[in-house]
């Protein structure tokens, strides 16, 4: 299973600790209140709301290094368009929501 990295977010500061930083503090600032979102559109079942939350957070996996989890983030994203929680999708990315919470911790 593929794990949050810094890669990509080290490839566009180039060197340059301050850039660096800066979007980590973006993500780390973004990222809770973005699950807390999805979380609580899970809970009233609100398609529109689910699909917008996914689309938001999705983008975070791609600059974390999650190439996988953003595809099937997308997927997910195009089956609620059509009022389908798919749950191995919903599982997927929920655990990837877990992960990153996790990764974001230890930076």
């Amino acid at each position: 299973m593929e794990k949050p990295n810094l890669d990509y977010i080290e490839k566009l500061a180039r060197g340059d600790e301050s850039i660096k930083n800066t979007l980590l503090e973006v993500i780390k600032s973004e990222f809770p209140d973005e699950k807390k979102a999805y979380l609580n559109s899970i809970k009233k079942k609100d398609f529109k709301e689910i699909e917008d939350n996914v689309h938001r957070i999705k983008h975070k996996f791609s600059i974390l290094g999650l190439e996988k989890s953003y595809n099937n983030a997308n997927d997910f994203e195009k089956n609620l368009r059509e009022h389908n929680l798919d749950t191995m999708q919903k599982e997927h990315f929920d655990q990837t929501l877990l992960d990153i919470s996790l990764f974001l911790k230890t930076i």
